[in-house]
């Protein structure tokens, strides 16, 4: 076998070797979030999937937020429509963290069916919309303007 042909062999298999290893990892490291009911479904088909970690995409349940007088720890609800779930939470919430905002929290859920979380992240789809009309009338806001040059 010529020299030129070992080499090509030798980086063909070394390349094939790198693309199977890094193919198989997404699997293995792709993560995604469960709603409350597919996490719901996940434990009654498997009960040794409590305690697993994962992240779950869920909506705030309106006046269940409850926050420790250090500001250290929280317990809320989360709920996708379908399942409700107690959370707790240690760590400082995020600010745009309020009553009926989506959230994505990671943690593991414990046999008593508490969500215990240990990351905490707030979604907020209004953030670069526009203020409500409702604000129109309160002091200190201001209408944008448009980006015109002035001549």
């Amino acid at each position: 076998m010529k020299a030129r042909n070992k080499f090509l062999f030798g980086g063909v298999l070394v390349l094939g070797t790198a693309g199977y290893l890094m193919a198989s990892s997404i699997d293995e490291t792709a993560t995604y979030y469960l709603t409350p009911a597919e996490l719901a479904s996940k434990v009654s088909d498997n009960p040794r999937f409590v305690n697993t970690g994962v992240k779950v995409g869920a909506r705030v349940v309106s006046g269940t937020i409850v926050r420790e007088p250090s500001g250290r720890s929280l317990t809320f609800k989360m709920t996708d429509g379908t399942k409700t779930y107690d959370v707790q939470y240690r760590g400082i919430a995020p600010d745009t963290f309020t009553d009926g905002v989506d959230v994505v929290v990671e943690g593991r859920l414990d046999a008593n069916g508490t969500f215990q979380a240990t990351t905490l992240l707030a979604k907020c789809a209004s953030r670069y919309e526009n203020a409500p009309e409702k604000y129109k009338d309160t002091p200190g806001y201001k209408q944008g303007t448009s980006a015109t040059p002035r001549a």
